[in-house]
């Protein structure tokens, strides 16, 4: 059975009388009324409650600055993702297997002294 929206209204309808009589009719209809528009109410306060809360969040966002896409030159992540050329590579361990890269000459004058320690301090006199 296809009526179409005005045929099932006129069909609820008499469905509608035929249940409750047509004394409780009237009272029946206010009673749905009364609960729409509660419905509308509630709806409409729901959306606004709503509304405000993104209104409140979009206005104490700040623009945050992201880091850059490229990790900085020489860390990890830059070796990993940009491997050096396997010259790169060679010069390198050959230069940490001489042993003049990993020990200076000792007639340098560069040499390194220890610190001295500091004398310990004496408590003021009251």
């Amino acid at each position: 059975m296809n009526f179409g929206f005005s045929g099932e209204m006129i069909f609820l309808f008499f469905l509608a009388l035929i249940l409750f009589g047509p004394k409780k009719l009237p009272e029946i209809g206010r009673t749905i009324g009364r609960f729409m528009n509660e419905f509308r109410r509630a709806s409409n306060e729901f959306r606004s409650q709503i509304e405000s809360e993104i209104n409140a969040v979009q206005s104490d966002v700040k623009p945050q600055i992201l880091p850059s896409l490229q990790a900085p030159l020489g860390s990890l992540a830059s070796r990993i993702f940009n491997p050096p050329p396997p010259q790169q590579l060679e010069a390198a361990e050959s230069k940490t297997a001489s042993p003049e890269a990993t020990h200076p000459p000792a007639d340098s004058a560069t040499e390194i002294a220890p610190a001295p320690t500091p004398a310990p301090k004496a408590a003021p006199d009251a």
